[in-house]
């Protein structure tokens, strides 16, 4: 049956576009969902990559729900023929400068391709080659470079120049000695025919066959750590979801070993014991609370670090543990990486939301395909204990959070956001904008956003000077942001009230929101 309703919402128009129109053809929201990350790849390529991973959140029509981790894996041992290929980058946001560490030995066992392949087979309706169409088009003929991609390219230039396959794939056509810049039409045909050939060959190819040996090979030769038999072992992981009640409304997120979930269901936890809905949005009570849930939820973080992955979500939300971190948040003494996200309806019932990542890339091609090789063995916010800390053969923990929200009024959300640490702060005051305050999608998303992280308050525009001035006083520390930013995340966002769809792409990164019929 052609499913002629839904919603979608990506962060990029070729993007939602693929989604759209594989839905148009017939596909349900989990067809289109997985087009449109084959897409993001070509047409979003720092943010996704077919060497990524991420996550997916699917809810059917039954109610069931269930996250499909396809994120990425640690290799199997700490062992290089080679002195490890692994050095330091920074980034420039033109207010600060970020350090990331790229390299082949900062590659982990990708799982984006197994992540597609494993959904098809369990809820897509089309064919794999149908869903490949849209990205192998845009690779092949080009997208064109807007505005926010080259900002991100620009930001990440030493990293898409670091070696000479990336400096190829990725130059510009009308700039010598540059890579892509806004209005360039940027074309991947070696990604087009690597896609083309996965819809051939499946999988295997990348994860058996002669991809799998390029990689390898590469690693072995020059410093990483990453083996054949590393992506032969692979597997995705199906899970169910974190489910938490908050106020009326209940929440479904990502599990462990993922921590983004965990910390979100904190941070609505310790919310929750407050009336916020009494308070003035962006008020001085509203925004010290925020800002306090916020440095509980970091210290919580950082106490996960001494737990094992399967303990994090009974002892985090135990009542006895949760119950400290209300006191501090209630009694405190004064007022106190490259991610992008997709969410899809059908008017059948279906919903999916799906989070992916590939870091920053990690400056490597895999030879001659076209893909750009991850480097979240070099993400700081992955790796909190260090670099070179990581236990072999581990899946790899997340902020990135996948989510489910039904609201008491027969209404249904899928949401999500890129944006590293930056994912659960920005969920979490989406997800209050809706419940507390009972904004629509569109209000919800746009409204101003704070950070709070390592004693620094980030704070949007937006919000009136005098409830800024009074948390001066409480946070000395901090960065008021000239405009919106996609530093405070991208959260996607669809919703169906049982009468119509809304569809919100956020502009901080800039985002598209589609209602079909």
């Amino acid at each position: 049956m052609s499913v002629t309703t839904g919603a979608i919402a990506a962060g990029h128009p070729v993007t939602a576009a693929a989604a759209e129109e594989i839905m148009r053809d017939g596909g349900n929201a989990f067809d289109a969902i997985v087009a449109a990350h084959f897409t993001a790849c070509v047409a979003e390529p720092v943010l996704a990559s077919l060497a990524g991973g991420g996550y997916m959140l699917a809810g059917r029509p039954d109610g069931k729900a269930r996250v499909y981790d396809f994120f990425v894996q640690t290799p199997a041992a700490k062992t290089t023929r080679h002195h490890p290929d692994f050095f330091p980058i920074h980034a420039d946001f033109g207010t600060v400068l970020q350090e990331f560490h790229i390299g082949l030995a900062s590659i982990a066992v990708p799982g984006s391709i197994k992540g597609m392949f494993s959904i098809h087979g369990d809820l897509c309706t089309l064919p794999i080659t149908r869903l490949l169409e849209p990205a192998i088009r845009a690779a092949r003929e080009g997208v064109r470079f807007n505005h926010l991609q080259a900002e991100i390219f620009n930001i990440v230039s030493p990293i898409y120049s670091a070696t000479p396959e990336a400096r190829r794939t990725y130059g510009s056509p009308s700039r010598q000695g540059s890579l892509v810049v806004e209005d360039d039409l940027l074309k991947q045909p070696e990604l087009a025919a690597t896609l083309q050939a996965l819809g051939e060959q499946g999988d295997e190819l990348f994860y058996h066959g002669e991809i799998a040996e390029k990689i390898h090979r590469l690693c072995v030769e020059g410093g990483g750590y990453l083996r054949r038999e590393d992506l032969q072992r692979y597997r995705v992981q199906r899970r169910e979801p974190l489910a938490i009640s908050y106020r009326n409304a209940k929440l479904f997120t990502n599990p462990p070993p993922s921590s983004g979930g965990v910390l979100i269901a904190l941070a609505l936890k310790l919310l929750e014991q407050t009336n916020v809905s009494a308070m003035e949005f962006g008020s001085h009570p509203h925004l010290d609370l925020l800002a306090a849930v916020m440095s509980e939820t970091n210290h919580a973080r950082a106490d996960m670090l001494s737990k094992s992955e399967t303990d994090l979500a009974d002892h985090l939300l135990e009542p006895r543990y949760l119950g400290r971190y209300r006191d501090h948040v209630a009694n405190r003494a004064r007022c106190l990486r490259g991610t992008t996200h997709i969410s899809v309806m059908d008017g059948d019932g279906n919903i999916a939301a799906m989070t992916v990542s590939n870091g920053e890339g990690c400056g490597y091609m895999a030879p001659g395909t076209g893909i750009m090789l991850n480097n979240m063995l070099g993400e700081e916010d992955i790796n909190p204990a260090g670099f070179h800390c990581w236990r072999e053969n581990q899946r790899m923990t997340s902020m990135m959070s996948p989510s489910l929200l039904q609201l008491d009024r027969g209404t249904s959300v899928a949401l999500g956001s890129g944006g590293s640490n930056r994912i659960r702060t920005a969920l979490l005051q989406v997800i209050s904008n809706l419940v507390d305050f009972n904004q629509p999608p569109e209000q919800a998303v746009a409204a101003s956003r704070i950070h709070f992280e390592n004693d620094l308050l980030n704070i949007e525009p937006g919000f009136k000077q005098d409830r800024l001035d009074l948390l001066m006083a409480d946070y000395p520390d901090q960065k008021r942001w000239e405009s919106h930013n996609l530093f405070f995340g991208g959260v996607h966002t669809v919703e169906f009230d049982g009468r119509r769809f809304q569809a919100v792409g956020d502009p901080r990164r800039g985002g598209v929101g589609l209602v079909l019929g």
